[in-house]
């Protein structure tokens, strides 16, 4: 019974999803793929690939940043350390994200 109750519950969760995934995206069906990047066609006739925002970048680099800024900051509470640390790293891992992504998709 348990079950049936958690598959219904799944189910009604989904079904309002799937009009949002449905949207028009001005893009055609036609797609190729090289060297692992995506591209589709759009209805301009030019190709069009997903270009990533950098987002996993941040967020590891802000973690990173905020360990290895805890680490250099000896004195006192390390909380300054911490938060420049993780603002710096933030920025770096985002901006290098952000790069390997255009790189890929030109």
């Amino acid at each position: 019974m348990n079950k049936l109750l958690m598959a219904a519950a799944a189910t009604s969760l989904a079904i309002p999803a799937a009009p949002a995934l449905a949207h028009d995206t001005g893009y055609s069906h036609r797609h190729r793929v090289e060297n692992g990047v995506q591209y589709w066609e759009g209805r301009d006739g030019r190709y069009y690939c997903k270009r990533s925002n950098g987002t996993v970048g941040l967020l590891v680099g802000g973690a990173a940043g905020a360990l290895v800024g805890r680490a250099i900051d000896t004195r006192g509470e390390r909380a300054t350390g911490t938060i420049l640390g993780a603002a710096a790293g933030a920025l770096i891992g985002r901006e290098i994200q952000k790069r390997r992504s255009e790189a890929r998709c030109r």
